[in-house]
């Protein structure tokens, strides 16, 4: 996954908030004079009455403002664990790569992050990872008047390749001798491939799923190379916070059971692959 830098911090309200925030269920206590924050079911809450998750704005379809509202998939399943607490969802818009290093969660800032952020070692030493709740692979989208036919084929022709800042389809580019056009956003990726900046771009295939939703993207746009690169994505809580790790893997956990995760997938992604569900790597 990606990451955009320097965008300012703001708070949003998820699809499920409401102006009032819900209050926190009864026999929950506080959890010290000042801090503002709430214990539940043995869970301490940076901010009473509410789950705080950190995301990093927009990345469709996992996390985006659609009318006012911040929606996604990776909203709609961290709802789940609000809902399973209690308590309502509010979202962070904070800069990507504080994920990598867990300073938001460090600080206190934020209970959790969600940002389709793929599982990796280097990852994992900042932060606990839940469960993987999501396979990714990596899409190249080319406009179909370019004549490129693959990834080998935009270096074969000299074609200039995009991809997202700081992300694994930006790290895989390198690996094979690409020197990408780094762009600030996924938004910023498809203009640059909309404008001519790029005549190819690397990304997580979902997002291209979300664009090519768009008819006018569709007709101008196609997918020459889907490349399996084994990534993961997970959800991220501060190190040694077992307590909402566990509740985050139960909420998957329940959801792939009870048929809830494929509705939410075929409302954000698409056509469902049972392969998502069951990932065979372990996060822990």
């Amino acid at each position: 996954m990606k990451s955009p830098l320097g965008r300012r911090t703001r708070l949003l309200a998820a699809t499920t908030a409401t102006a009032g925030l819900v209050l926190v269920a009864a026999g929950c206590s506080s959890s010290g004079s000042g801090s503002g924050k709430t214990t539940v079911d043995g869970i301490h809450l940076v901010k009473a009455g509410q789950l705080t998750t950190c995301t990093h704005l927009p990345y469709p379809p996992f996390q985006s403002e659609i009318d006012g509202k911040v929606q996604g998939f990776d909203v709609s399943l961290i709802d789940l664990v609000a809902k399973n607490l209690g308590v309502k969802q509010q979202i962070l818009d904070t800069p990507f790569e504080n994920f990598k290093t867990g300073a938001f969660l460090n600080s206190g800032q934020c209970d959790l992050a969600a940002a389709g952020m793929t599982i990796t070692p280097e990852r994992k030493k900042n932060v606990d990872f839940s469960d993987p709740y999501f396979e990714a692979t990596q899409a190249v989208l080319v406009d179909k008047s370019s004549g490129i036919t693959s990834l080998a084929d935009v270096k074969a022709k000299g074609k200039k390749l995009g991809a997202q800042a700081q992300t694994t389809g930006e790290d895989y580019a390198r690996g094979k001798g690409f020197d990408p056009v780094s762009f600030a956003s996924s938004d910023a990726v498809l203009n640059g491939l909309r404008t001519g900046q790029v005549q190819a771009v690397i990304i997580d295939y979902p997002v291209v799923q979300g664009w090519l939703k768009d008819k006018a993207n569709a007709d101008k746009f196609k997918v020459v190379d889907n490349l399996k690169t084994g990534e993961q994505y997970g959800f991220t809580v501060k190190k040694g916070n077992k307590a909402l790790l566990d509740a985050v893997n139960k909420a998957l956990k329940d959801a792939k059971a009870d048929g809830t995760y494929k509705k939410i997938y075929e409302k954000w992604i698409g056509p469902y692959n049972a392969s998502v569900a069951s990932p065979a790597a372990s996060a822990s």
